[in-house]
Parts: C-alpha cells; sequence; structure tokens
C-alpha cells in the first residue's frame, strides 16, 4: 500500500465528473486501499479518488471511533438512490480544503447503490455521520466540493482562508 498525495483545491481534476468504472478489478482494488490508507494517515473519514488525482467513481470511508473501531467501506460507482425529505446540518471539512470547516445542510437519511471491494453490487442505507460522509465523497466524484454548497459570502471566505494556508504552507 501507499499513501497518495491529496490534492489541495482549487485543483481542477476536483471539479471533474469522475468516469464510472466498469469493473473492480485487482487496480481499482489497490487504489481502494491506498486510498484507505491515504485517508487514515490524514487523517480523515472520507476520501474521493478525485481528491488524489484519480478521475474515477471510487471512494473509501470511515466513521468509527474508539468505540466501536474500524469500519472501512470501500465503493466503486456509488449512486443514491434514495434521500430523505428530513434536512441535517453538520461542520463539515474536507482534506482538499485543510484546516476550513463549514455547516452543510444535506438529507438526514440516503440509500446507496454501489459495487464494493469484491464487485458485488451492494446497498447502504446511511442516516447521521455516515450519510454526511458518503454524500460529501459523491459529490467529489460529481465535481462538488462542499464550498459549492455555501452562500457565496461564506464560500469566498473560506476560499481566501484558504489561500492563506497554502501560501503559509508552501513556505
Amino acid at each position: 500500500m501507499a499513501i497518495l498525495d491529496i490534492l489541495v483545491a482549487p485543483h481542477p481534476v476536483l471539479k471533474k465528473v469522475a468516469a464510472p468504472i466498469d469493473e473492480v478489478n485487482d487496480e481499482i482494488r489497490q487504489l481502494m486501499d491506498d486510498m484507505m490508507e491515504t485517508m487514515y494517515d490524514a487523517p480523515g473519514i472520507g476520501l474521493a479518488a478525485p481528491q488524489v488525482g484519480v478521475s474515477k467513481r471510487v471512494l473509501v470511508m470511515d466513521i468509527g471511533d474508539e468505540e466501536t473501531g474500524p469500519q472501512p467501506i470501500k465503493m466503486a460507482n456509488p449512486e443514491i438512490a434514495w434521500a430523505s425529505d428530513d434536512m441535517s446540518s453538520y461542520n463539515e471539512g474536507c482534506l482538499s480544503f485543510p484546516e476550513q470547516y463549514a455547516n452543510v445542510d444535506r438529507p438526514s437519511q440516503v440509500k446507496i447503490k454501489y459495487l464494493d471491494e469484491n464487485n458485488v453490487a451492494q446497498e447502504l442505507d446511511a442516516d447521521g455521520l455516515l450519510a454526511t460522509c458518503v454524500q460529501h465523497e459523491i459529490d467529489h466524484l460529481d465535481g462538488v466540493v462542499f464550498v459549492d454548497r455555501l452562500s457565496s459570502l461564506k464560500r469566498n471566505m473560506i476560499l481566501r482562508k484558504l489561500k492563506k494556508w497554502v501560501k503559509s504552507n508552501a513556505a
């Protein structure tokens, strides 16, 4: 396994719609494993392939904690099959927007259809943090970043802070 470089906004790959994959083969499984290791190292709870420069519809997540232990999930070609009308707000961050956070409103429950790491079709009913995380990562596959879901005022504030962060960390 390898730790991959995480792209920082406004990298153009982050705004592209990722291509679906034909099947989960050894190459995609390796990508999933590398992404999982990269996500844990960052540390984060979710990572989409475009964030590591690969424009494919692949994501990994793990919202496990000390109480539950690791709960890794690997998805290819995920799609939202159903979303609740009830909304919830969560203070989201993103590995491609280091140290930037904002409240984002999303459906509180979703049903996701996807291929797992064994190329088997699966469904996932998600609520709470898992629902927020999977929607955030699917957004990445659609070329949408979390700041796109904010008002222009909040988005511009975060983008200015991010520019300062990039400058200070480049030195």
